[in-house]
Parts: C-alpha cells; sequence; structure tokens
C-alpha cells in the first residue's frame, strides 16, 4: 500500500490511502470529517459543517487568479461497504486494504471506496500541494450519498457562495455528464406467524454466490443476475413442488448495489430431499445456460442445517415468495430522447426474513418523475397483494441538461486541447448529487466527470491508475480556464 501512495499524481494517492485508512461508512463519516477539518486547520483554510454535517472548506484563489468566478469542488466521503462472503472486514474500524493489479488498483475482498474517494483525495490534493494554480474554490464534502443522498438533501441553501459547481463523481474518463436520474425507494414489510414444524421435516441451507453485483444504476443495463430475484425462482419451485417452508433469508445489504449473494435457510419433508437436490442441479444448469456469459461465477448450493423450531407457514411462504417473484425489477423503459441511455428501472436490493418479520427493499430510478413513482407504485401493488405494508422513502430529483452551459462548453473546450477529441456528453441512469444540489441552488452551473472506475459498489470495484492521471491534468487545467467574474 506504500507503494501505491506513491503513485503519480502523489497528490491523489496519498491522499486516498489516507481515506482508506479511516473508515467511512455512510452515516459513519464523522472521522473523516475530523481529518479534513485538521487538514485545513493546519494550512489555515477557514471551514464550517452545516446543519447536513456537510463540509465546507474555502480555497484562496492563487496569486493572479482572483478575479475568476468562484468554482465549487464536490464529491462525497461516504463509501459503499460490501464486503464477498467470508470476509472478515469490519468497516466501522478496518482500513481498506488496496493491492495492484497492472494498471487498476482494487482492495482485498472489500469496495475498495473509489466511489467517490478519488474524487474525494483530489479536493484534498488542494489542501496539500502548493504552487497549483486556480481561482477562489469551495470545497463541498457532502454525506450520506451511498445511502440515500441525505447529505445533498440536507444542504442550507445560501451558505455557499460559488457559482461553478465541478462535481467529481462520474466514472469513465473521456465523459462529461450533464444530467443524471432520480430516485425513490419502498420498503415492504410483511409480518408472518411462524408455526411449529411438524415431524419428518429436515432442514437445508441454500447458498446462492458468485453473481458480480454492481452499481444499481450504472450497471442495471447490463443484465447482470439479481441473487434475490434468482432465489426466490427457485425457492417457487422447491415451495411449490416439494413443500419447503420459509426460516430465513439473508440477501442484499445496499439500497443501490445490485444484490451478489442470497442465503435461505428452508425446511422440507426428509421424503423429498432426493427430488430437492434433483431440482437445485437443475436448476443451477438452466441459470448458467440463461446468463453463464456475463456471471461465469455463479453457483447455488445447499447443505443439511439444525432443524429449527419455528418457520414460516407454508401459505405464508408461498405468498411472500411469490410477491418476490412477481415484483418488478431490472430494466423498465429504456429512452426516447438519448439513444442507448436507460430511463425508468427498479431494482429488488435487499431481502431480510427472521422472526416473524419479512422485509423486502426496491429501490426505483427514472429521468421522468412519474415514471419513478409509477413503478414504484406497480411494486407496492405486488406486496399490498400479500397484506404487507409499504412505505415509500423520500424521492430525489433527477438533473435536467442546461443546454446553455458555460461550463460545459468550457470543459469541452479544454478536453480537446489536451486529448485531441470532444468529449462524449452523457446523461447517466444514477442519482448524482447535482440533481439534489441544483435544486438547492438553481444558478449554479453544473458538470460531473472523473477516472475510470469499473463495478463501483461491489468487491470487485476498481479504478485505472493512468486515467486518474490524466482526471486530474484535466481538473487543473479546465480551473485555469474558469471564465472570469461578471
Amino acid at each position: 500500500m506504500n507503494e501505491i501512495s506513491k503513485l503519480a499524481p502523489v497528490a491523489i494517492w496519498e491522499n486516498f490511502q489516507k481515506l482508506c485508512d479511516t473508515p467511512r461508512p455512510s452515516t459513519k463519516e464523522e472521522a473523516v470529517l475530523r481529518l479534513l477539518e485538521k487538514m485545513a486547520d493546519d494550512k489555515g483554510l477557514s471551514h464550517f459543517r452545516d446543519s447536513g454535517q456537510n463540509l465546507v472548506i474555502s480555497v484562496p484563489a492563487t496569486p493572479g487568479y482572483e478575479d475568476r468566478k468562484m468554482t465549487i469542488l464536490q464529491a462525497h466521503v461516504d463509501m459503499v461497504t460490501q464486503a464477498n462472503s467470508g470476509s472478515t472486514h469490519n468497516f466501522d474500524t478496518d482500513p481498506i486494504r488496496m493491492q495492484m493489479d497492472g494498471e487498476w488498483i482494487t482492495a482485498d475482498n472489500t469496495t475498495l471506496g473509489a466511489d467517490n474517494g478519488i474524487g474525494a483525495a483530489a479536493m484534498m490534493g488542494f489542501m496539500t500541494e502548493d504552487g497549483l494554480e486556480h481561482g477562489p474554490l469551495e470545497l463541498l464534502f457532502t454525506v450520506d450519498e451511498e445511502r440515500g443522498l441525505t447529505g445533498a438533501m440536507n444542504l442550507e441553501p445560501g451558505r455557499l457562495k460559488g457559482e461553478i459547481l465541478l462535481n467529481l463523481d462520474t466514472e469513465d474518463e473521456y465523459e462529461l455528464c450533464v444530467g443524471c436520474a432520480g430516485g425513490g425507494d419502498l420498503v415492504a414489510t410483511f409480518n408472518y406467524s411462524p408455526e411449529a414444524i411438524g415431524a419428518g421435516y429436515v432442514a437445508r441451507d441454500i447458498a446462492l454466490t458468485g453473481l458480480k453485483g454492481g452499481h444499481s444504476g450504472i450497471d442495471i443495463i447490463l443484465g447482470l443476475g439479481n441473487a434475490n430475484k434468482l432465489m426466490a425462482r427457485f425457492l417457487r419451485t422447491a415451495i411449490r413442488d416439494f413443500d419447503a417452508r420459509i426460516v430465513a433469508i439473508n440477501a442484499g445489504t445496499a439500497r443501490n448495489a445490485i444484490p451478489r449473494e442470497s442465503f435461505a435457510t428452508i425446511v422440507l419433508p426428509e421424503s423429498k430431499i432426493g427430488g430437492f437436490d434433483t431440482a437445485l442441479k437443475a436448476f443451477a444448469g438452466d441459470v448458467r445456460d440463461e446468463i453463464g456469459a456475463i456471471e461465469p461465477n455463479f453457483a447455488i448450493a445447499s447443505k443439511d442445517a439444525d432443524l429449527p423450531e419455528m418457520a414460516m407457514s407454508a401459505a405464508d411462504s408461498k405468498k411472500f415468495n411469490n410477491a418476490c417473484v412477481g415484483a418488478p425489477n431490472g430494466v423498465q423503459a429504456m429512452s426516447t430522447s438519448v439513444e442507448g441511455v436507460v430511463e425508468t428501472s427498479i431494482n429488488l436490493a435487499i431481502v431480510k426474513v427472521a422472526d416473524g418479520t419479512a422485509k423486502v427493499t426496491l429501490s426505483a430510478r427514472s429521468s421522468i418523475n412519474s415514471a419513478r413513482d409509477a413503478i414504484r407504485e406497480a411494486a407496492t401493488a405486488v406486496f399490498e397483494l400479500i397484506g404487507a405494508n409499504v412505505a415509500w422513502g423520500d424521492a430525489y430529483p433527477g438533473w435536467k441538461p442546461n443546454a446553455n452551459s458555460e461550463v460545459v462548453e468550457m470543459m469541452k473546450s479544454v478536453h480537446r486541447d489536451m486529448f485531441g477529441k470532444d468529449p462524449e456528453i452523457r446523461v447517466i441512469h444514477a442519482g448524482l448529487e447535482c440533481g439534489v444540489l441544483g435544486a438547492k441552488y438553481p444558478h449554479w452551473d453544473m458538470v460531473s466527470f472523473g477516472p475510470t472506475i469499473k463495478r463501483a459498489h461491489s468487491p470487485d470495484e476498481c479504478v485505472h491508475v493512468p486515467s486518474v492521471a490524466r482526471f486530474w491534468d484535466y481538473l487543473l487545467a479546465a480551473l485555469k480556464a474558469i471564465p472570469t467574474k461578471g
């Protein structure tokens, strides 16, 4: 890891090492905020936290650049906390262990936190590096982005003075993001009364593993396997054909991550174990035929488990699982105005069943607010049919592209000068904070960009080292090209 911190540009990699050494799960960002405040104090930079716990650090202009428009650099400090099964990593206390893989950096069996740690580390570079040329800056470090853009939603209007916002939270170089989808979650809670298990039953633990997972917005178009949908599909067979009853399910950990693994415990008559095992092997073969090209490591297996005293009733097992089978998931509509962009999607993100409560979390996204809510209504209807209580989380707005953006035109010009080509202009199917921030500060001229990061929100997350260097150079050049005031 010491070698990684010495990579170029040191301004980013040394600071990213500091972030990796500092636990920063969503809602638990206090340690990293204190780190940033100490860095600011050491440099004599003024700073404040607003009532939403977002941190703003002011960096004066370099001599000769005082006449430039004040620019806000923005990134979130929290990270998605996903680990491979079997990992003992404690995200609340343990540092992220980086490792090199050719031109890529990943982490040891966990998410890396390059989303959005690389952007935050770049901002830290303006506190640690001398001689950088730029106008007046406000460094906006937001909190709790990954759990639902909460920091951005609670940003206090009127406190920041900048006119231009450079968001550093997109994940493909040579691209500028100028718009994004909005989103909203829902949680369905199905309460049931566990019933005693009769004589002649045995218990099985089922483990569905090996899926890639990924970002539930950006990666939803790839057709990756969803562990919750696949487990529900097999459990339908087990319940219908082998009289299985659900004891417990534990699958998915984040609303914005496509679930990679699902673990279920069931009971079924001992006399039907042979048929059950045969059906499980057949199901595994079917899934490999369907998605093996994109999910080559998919696996599902069962093993004997201790027989519990209670389980969900046969009727409730069927009802609940049918709702999971029938719940919408994946891409629902493609954009009719931007080719190749998902308009509306929903992710069956988390399923938890234990001790009389079954809870399902789904996350919907759309560039059209009415379409976002329509798919939430469809999911709500499915779960209300079984008597579940459904609660909607607060929705967040999308970001509508600004056809007259001065900053986008400036960024395009700088990109042509640096790389000899125009950047790709994109609207992404993800919930960037720009949509929420723009609602708080409607006058901001905004654009988002970043280095290449793959498979964010999964333990396979990795960042491309050469792209980080180009991202840094592009950011520095853009800041030198910020227009003058008035």
